[in-house]
């Protein structure tokens, strides 16, 4: 057929359409009835309720529980280049209108199903991209879609990152990382936000190389940070230590991360920002908390950002329960009217649950916390009211009296 037009039927059982004409993207495996022909993984399947009606177009893996990632709509569109080059050029122009088109800074340029490219993760780091595919039929598509940037964006590399080793599993996905187009930079990139300066590693860095979905929380938490005594808890390569050291004007800010590649990185942006006020320390982040609390340490500011710990449903309980267990110690440690900035980039915990631990942290603490702000991701990480799994990361900024 000709591309971008359907080689299967998917039909689903009955009862099962709603999600879908609700253009939500994903169609599990359970929904579906049968299949009407034999598409390969990456191809393009039309779905259509249990009696025939015409619902979406999308494209198929039989290799992962999304059986069917939904992009179109309308019958008469097919999803060819033409498609994929809109969607791209809806999602700079966006952008664009965010104030974020320069090359010094950090930014989002895609964000999968936020801007209708499920499955595709586009990030700029000055004069580079960082591309993240999490669903096989986007790894298919890939040459033509780097090919689109380059034209759109014109860097001097574009860089693939693999997706979660358990997501690559889920989606058959066998995608190292390496560089696609141009040439790999010679040591890190640098970056501008808040007027700082941060190297970022864009070959080995966690996600794509900074967490460019905490920008505006960064800028929320300096701006309580004046005149405080900061810890910074799983700090990474120094974005919150920076930010309230430096811009926010902290008395001193004191940045913990378990991982030695992650304090090296702090330590050279603290020093690229000449900034005497933030000590860096490799140590078990957990360990480090117990250790502050029994030495009757006390601070003006806690910040907790820590890696996922839910990555499914099932692991909730022991998400949560850790979230517990550090922002309990927390309390512990904020001195009487001291401000909590914790957050959780695990989707699977929902706002709600997150609230709910922090509502049993007040109690087992003996301490009001009262929420000055909740925040999710910066707006270059936009979420689509179809798909709010997309909506995953969560920052409270709280007092604790």
């Amino acid at each position: 057929m000709p591309d971008g037009l359907p080689t299967a039927t998917v039909v689903l059982k009955p009862r099962r359409a709603r999600p879908f004409f609700g253009r939500h993207p994903w169609v599990l495996d359970s929904a579906i009835d049968h299949v009407d022909g034999q598409p390969a993984d990456g191809d393009v399947a039309e779905l259509v309720t249990h009696d025939g009606m015409f619902v979406a177009r999308g494209l198929w893996n039989s290799r992962s529980r999304i059986r069917l990632r939904l992009y179109a709509f309308d019958a008469a569109l097919p999803l060819d280049d033409a498609v994929w080059r809109g969607r791209l050029e809806a999602a700079f122009a966006l952008r664009r209108s965010l104030g974020l088109d320069g090359r010094t800074g950090g930014y989002r340029l895609v964000n999968s199903e936020g801007d209708d490219l499920s499955g595709l993760i586009v990030d700029r780091y000055g004069d580079y991209l960082a591309v993240q595919v999490t669903a096989l039929a986007m790894e298919r598509r890939l040459e033509s879609i780097c090919d689109m940037l380059q034209t759109l964006v014109a860097p001097r590399g574009i860089l693939l990152r693999g997706a979660e080793r358990g997501l690559s599993k889920l989606e058959g996905l066998h995608l190292p990382d390496r560089v696609i187009r141009g040439q790999p930079p010679a040591g890190p990139v640098f970056v501008e936000e808040q007027g700082l300066k941060f190297g970022v590693d864009l070959a080995e860095g966690q996600k794509t190389g900074f967490y460019l979905d905490q920008r505006d929380n960064r800028r929320a938490a300096a701006a309580r940070a004046r005149g405080r005594r900061v810890l910074d808890v799983f700090c990474y390569s120094g974005g919150f230590a920076l930010a309230c050291g430096v811009a926010g004007g902290a008395r001193s800010v004191l940045a913990v991360d378990t991982s030695s590649r992650a304090t090296a990185m702090a330590t050279a942006n603290a020093e690229l920002n000449a900034a005497t006020n933030i000590t860096v320390e490799t140590a078990d982040a957990f360990e480090k908390l117990d250790a502050l609390a029994a030495a009757g340490e006390r601070f003006g500011m806690v910040v907790l950002d820590p890696p996922k710990f839910a990555r499914s449903r099932a692991t909730l309980d022991d998400a949560l329960r850790a979230y517990h267990r550090i922002n309990r110690v927390a309390c512990d440690l904020l001195e009487p009217g001291g401000i909590l900035v914790t957050c959780s980039c695990s989707g699977s915990v929902g706002r709600e649950d997150f609230l709910a631990m922090l509502s049993g942290v007040a109690a087992r603490a003996g301490r009001m916390i009262q929420l000055l702000e909740v925040r999710g991701a910066a707006a270059d990480h936009p979420v689509s009211v179809s798909c709010l799994e997309g909506e995953y990361l969560k920052c409270v900024i709280a007092r604790v009296a």
